[in-house]
């Protein structure tokens, strides 16, 4: 599971053996973990993630996604 990036209490990771899935980025919070897909950012999947922290989570990731589909792609593409 590698980590690529941290904000506060939130972790952004992906499991390496999900390459055949679109790309996408996990977030692990203190209450849950969420999935978003990454072209184009929506929520995949939320177990625990309040409406709220969702919507915080959306706009980091919409932040991000360059680098969180930068580093999904050269970890997929070995």
């Amino acid at each position: 599971m590698p980590t690529v990036l941290r904000i506060g209490s939130y972790r952004f990771h992906f499991y390496s053996d999900e390459y055949l899935e679109p790309p996408h980025i996990h977030i692990e919070t203190p209450d849950g973990e969420c999935k978003f897909w990454l072209d184009p950012v929506r929520l995949a999947r939320n177990k625990g993630v309040s409406v709220q922290a969702i919507r915080d989570l959306e706009k980091l990731v919409f932040e991000y996604q360059q680098l969180l589909r930068e580093k999904y792609d050269e970890f997929h593409k070995r």
